[in-house]
């Protein structure tokens, strides 16, 4: 049933990259900090010659590593998938930051605004993610194979991740230029809304979508 509505959910897996890439893009625009899973791609983009969608790329390519070396044998090679997905949307970053790079909020209410709706964007791209049921992009693969390999629970595991991006890419930003990048007041709010703008979306808008567009049966 699945492999039935295998290339609608990867059209879905596609449209929610492409969103989630602009959720992304309006929170760089709105210069109050990235979402922590982005944190360190722009925080990297500002100390090298690498764009945003060059360092994610890169940051999902040593996560897909790190999977490797945790599951060894139990590794599945379909994991690999991940890769042509990290090139889609490193590359979408690029592209959706450059379509906004005309857009310069003037004041600070306006740079709340472009980060919160960056904050909707990525929630909602998230849940599309997650309901296309493709493959998982690399950090959420990497916190799954640290599950697996240590019997830890998602939760807490993805909050260390978080934090842990987080502090990697504070640390850079003071190295490097003496100031913190891309971590600020909306990589808080990014971290306490992206979750619920998900689980929302999930409820009212992709159950229905996905049922009709997948197959998945939807439990109440």
């Amino acid at each position: 049933m699945r492999n039935k509505y295998l290339f609608k959910r990867c059209c879905l897996l596609v449209f929610g990259l492409l969103i989630m890439a602009y959720g992304v893009s309006f929170s760089i625009t709105a210069g109050l900090g990235t979402s922590p899973i982005s944190s360190l791609p722009y925080t990297l983009s500002q100390i090298t010659p690498l764009s945003v969608g060059m360092a994610t790329i890169v940051m999902h390519c040593i996560l897909i590593l790190l999977q490797i070396l945790l599951l060894r044998h139990d590794y599945r090679p379909v994991q690999l998938l991940q890769l042509p997905i990290a090139l889609l949307f490193g590359s979408l970053t690029d592209l959706t930051l450059m379509s906004l790079q005309y857009i310069t909020p003037g004041n600070y209410i306006e740079q709340w605004i472009c980060c919160l709706f960056g904050i909707v964007l990525v929630g909602i791209g998230v849940s599309c993610e997650v309901k296309a049921d493709v493959v998982p992009l690399a950090g959420e693969g990497l916190i799954l194979a640290i599950c697996q390999a240590f019997s830890r629970l998602f939760a807490p595991s993805k909050i260390c991740f978080d934090v842990s991006l987080v502090t990697i890419s504070a640390i850079l930003g003071l190295i490097f230029q003496g100031q913190l990048i891309g971590v600020r007041e909306g990589t808080v709010a990014a971290a306490l809304l992206v979750g619920l703008v998900a689980r929302q979306t999930t409820k009212w808008l992709m159950d229905p979508l996905t049922r009709q567009m997948t197959g998945q049966t939807i439990h109440p």
